[in-house]
């Protein structure tokens, strides 16, 4: 059987996607990698990198391109029954099965997610087009939309962000069972807001390669394993993991049997998962080591940030210098030097940022992971 294209559109046209997905929950369709419909670049893309028409392994029911940092996508090869695990899992630990609401890009597995977990649960999702972007002020009339029983949602942190600027949607997501949020850590000031609204937050940890959230609030769902080694890479296994990238068969990440060597640190404690941050992401400066994710923690405590992304930049003495670049809060305007101070107070100065750069908003790559190599090629 060859892998075919599945063009994903957007907005009130996702649900002429769903009897193909349907199909290949069942077994009875071939294997689909999903591109966006209307970007012709993304879905030449996705198809120059995983070369649908040619053969695929039996089996497999999706082709999902990674969100990774490097320029060519690998394509997680993700079965039905994998996907099927993922899904009842996810009901299973919210409380059962529910209708959904999309407000997330269908081809990415955030947005899979959404649409075959409502095909497991035997519902249609209500839909918000977000190919201009996310604008909370639909979430509304959407909420208003779903169907009596349990209702749930999916989104990234800088959706929430923006959603706790609305009164009205933050009534909305009230109303809501549960939202999941990945795709990006949540700072820890824009949990309190949203829990403080009565609003039902979980956090979800996993990737293309897991099916997406396979560990949420820290705590593995039904099939899957964890374990940390002493580097503190996290690794990952279980009934929702891939079979590998496609055309690629001997990629370490996948060289252990039945587990996914992650790029991220962690600390496992009584079987509840702590991400630190990417192994891959951190700041070398002086020859002491920075963990970007941990200075942000601290960083979005401060009023007067918004948002922020920690990165290193080139420096002839330290090798690298750690940098901030902020998305302050409406009205203000944090300095270098009260960053530094604020950050000293809690982590060793090291971690303190030596530059600071004010933006309007961070730069996105995939389901709401900051581009963390495009602020790094823009102030170096």
């Amino acid at each position: 059987m060859n892998l075919e294209v599945l063009p994903v559109p957007s907005g009130d046209a996702v649900p002429e996607v769903l009897p193909a997905l349907r199909r290949m929950l069942d077994g009875d369709g071939p294997a689909l990698l999903p591109v966006p419909a209307a970007d012709d670049r993304e879905i030449r893309r996705l198809t120059g990198a995983l070369h649908p028409g040619e053969p695929v392994d039996d089996g497999i029911g999706l082709v999902v391109a990674t969100s990774g940092t490097t320029g060519t996508p690998k394509g997680a090869q993700l079965t039905a029954a994998a996907l099927r695990a993922s899904g009842d899992a996810t009901h299973e630990r919210l409380g059962g099965p529910g209708s959904w609401l999309l407000a997330l890009p269908a081809h990415h597995i955030a947005g899979l997610q959404v649409l075959l977990r409502g095909l497991l649960a035997g519902t249609g999702p209500v839909v918000i087009d977000v190919a201009g972007g996310f604008d909370p002020g639909r979430l509304p009339a959407a909420v208003a939309a779903m169907p009596a029983g349990r209702r749930y949602t999916s989104l990234v942190p800088t959706q929430l962000i923006k959603a706790l600027d609305d009164p009205a949607a933050v009534a909305a997501l009230a109303g809501l069972d549960a939202i999941l949020l990945g795709g990006a850590a949540t700072p820890a000031p824009v949990l309190r807001r949203a829990r403080d609204a009565g609003i039902t937050v979980v956090r979800t940890y996993g990737m293309s390669e897991t099916c997406g959230g396979c560990v949420y609030d820290g705590v593995p769902l039904a099939g899957t394993t964890v374990r940390v080694d002493a580097q503190s890479r996290v690794w990952l296994g279980g009934a929702t993991l891939a079979r590998g990238y496609r055309g690629l068969p001997d990629h370490p990440a996948f060289a252990e049997p039945g587990w996914f060597r992650t790029d991220d640190a962690g600390e496992l404690t009584d079987g509840v998962l702590r991400i630190l941050g990417r192994l891959d992401e951190a700041v070398t400066t002086g020859g002491l080591t920075v963990v970007p994710q941990v200075v942000e923690a601290v960083l979005l405590e401060h009023p007067a940030v918004r948002e922020c992304a920690v990165i290193g930049l080139p420096d002839p003495r330290l090798g690298q210098r750690v940098a901030v670049v902020v998305v302050p809060e409406a009205g203000a305007s944090p300095t270098l030097d009260e960053l530094r101070t604020w950050t000293s107070a809690s982590l060793d100065v090291t971690a303190a940022p030596r530059a600071l750069y004010v933006v309007p908003a961070l730069p996105l790559r995939g389901p709401g992971k900051v581009d963390r190599r495009a602020l790094v090629a823009q102030f170096s």
